[in-house]
């Protein structure tokens, strides 16, 4: 059945290929399965949020803007065996949720706005298969949540922005593979079912944003530390059967988090610099009195992105140099690590674009010692996306195809995922696919293969 589902899902990526002519490790690169695409191709340069324009005209527009976003999904598991007795039934039906999204704006004077965001789901899958045997984390991480989204005022004092408040800062260019983009923390619960806009976790942050003339230098200051929501004991995507030992969490009184950014865009280009000084999402092992614990490094960031729009196509490349990584094994040493992307994105088929992003995580100064650790480190993590997103009939049908290929050939996880989108109204979309997951059986990724779905989703805006 695995081998048809791939089978399956190769060939709509392939078949809807041809008339086009008249898709660090799976938290990082699942997060490519957004199919909202941009008709001006340098347009993921801005990261910032949006410049407010003083207007001299008098409008009776309310200050008040409200939007929801109402998602109501499920998925159904097609590849786990029946359980061990005392195990959990991961089969069938895996997710009934519905999830609210509100968020108000509000804008101040013409200078300065405010904006406030929730997320809110409950999954009822717990309420019908209560014999599953659910362990307490899996129900406690993914039964319900309420979570305070972004939450800032923005306003504008001369050539300079000022944004405090909980938000989202997205570095880089890659639509697929993170580099430079090391600020916001990941929700890698679900790894392939959740679209980026929903991927990236806010943090309480100070944002200053100066201008001069194509120029835009950027100083931030995070205040509060918060790292990568990953899946609990229990869940299909967990790997081990024993829990992780308890999670050193910086004090954000005293561990501000830094970064800086210097961005220019020109004609057909553009070019930015990068620096955060910041906690690793991933933590290692330390003994602390003789018991473990887990313990996230200081780390410094440099780097630069770089975009080209040459004619339909668009180059992409992303280049960091990281310092202060630490292993569980070895832990009183610190390693040096550079990550390089390079990508391309075609648009010249109408209503559709391919890109092809192929990344390398380098450590510097490696020693075999560290393959052996409870982190399992290779030197060098290669990371391949291959995406085809395709609008058809008058653009109401989406289809997003993506390939990925995570590690080395000979231990790496392979994962194919297509979804088929239709725009039931303007503000009301359906989208069903299926997802296939791929590992070598003695990989530590294998926990990853069994997890083949198909899933549904009715997202509607109001």
């Amino acid at each position: 059945m695995k081998q048809g589902l791939s089978a399956l899902l190769l060939c709509c990526a392939m078949t809807t290929m041809v008339p086009a002519v008249s898709a660090q490790e799976l938290d990082e690169v699942l997060q490519g399965f957004d199919d909202n695409t941009s008709d001006d191709a340098l347009q993921s340069f801005d990261d910032s949020p949006a410049v407010l324009v003083e207007s001299s005209e008098t409008t009776s527009v309310s200050p008040w803007q409200w939007k929801t976003l109402i998602l109501l999904s499920s998925s159904y598991n097609t590849a786990h065996d029946a359980p061990a007795d005392g195990q959990t039934d991961h089969r069938g039906l895996s997710r009934l949720r519905l999830k609210l999204q509100p968020e108000l704006r509000y804008q101040i004077n013409p200078q300065w706005r405010a904006l406030a965001g929730a997320s809110l789901f409950y999954d009822f899958v717990y309420d019908l298969r209560s014999d599953s045997s659910y362990s307490d984390e899996v129900i406690e991480s993914y039964r319900q949540e309420t979570e305070l989204r972004e939450l800032y005022v923005q306003g504008r004092i001369g050539n300079l922005d000022v944004t405090l408040g909980r938000q989202i800062v997205v570095w880089g260019k890659s639509d697929s593979l993170r580099v430079v983009d090391v600020l916001n923390p990941l929700d890698n619960r679900e790894p392939g079912m959740v679209d980026i806009e929903d991927l990236r976790l806010p943090l309480a942050m100070s944002r200053f944003d100066y201008y001069h003339a194509q120029w835009r230098l950027t100083a931030l200051a995070i205040h509060e530390i918060r790292f990568d929501k990953s899946p609990p004991l229990g869940s299909d995507f967990y790997p081990s059967p024993v829990a992780l030992p308890d999670e050193i969490v910086p004090d954000a009184r005293s561990d501000t988090e830094y970064g800086l950014a210097l961005a220019g865009r020109f004609s057909g280009w553009d070019l930015s610099f990068h620096w955060a000084d910041y906690y690793d999402d991933q933590a290692h092992l330390v003994m602390n009195q003789g018991s473990p614990q887990r313990q996230h490094s200081r780390l410094n960031m440099g780097g630069m992105a770089f975009n080209l729009a040459s004619g339909a196509w668009l180059w992409k490349t992303e280049l960091a140099w990281i310092d202060g990584l630490q292993f569980s094994t070895g832990a009183d040493q610190t390693w040096s690590r550079v990550d390089l992307m390079v990508g391309a994105d075609y648009n010249g088929w109408t209503d559709s674009v391919v890109s092809l992003e192929i990344a390398n995580r380098h450590l510097l100064d490696y020693e075999s010692k560290l393959a052996q650790g409870a982190d399992g480190s290779d030197q060098d993590v290669p990371q391949t996306a291959l995406r085809l997103q395709r609008d058809l009939l008058h653009q109401t049908l989406h289809l997003t195809a993506l390939a990925l290929l995570i590690g080395k050939p000979d231990d790496s996880l392979q994962v194919l995922r297509v979804s088929l989108g239709y725009d039931l109204r303007d503000a009301l979309t359906l989208t069903a696919g299926a997802i296939d997951y791929r590992a070598p059986a003695d990989s530590p990724r294998a926990a990853a293969a069994d997890n083949d779905r198909m899933f549904m989703e009715l997202r509607y805006t109001w």
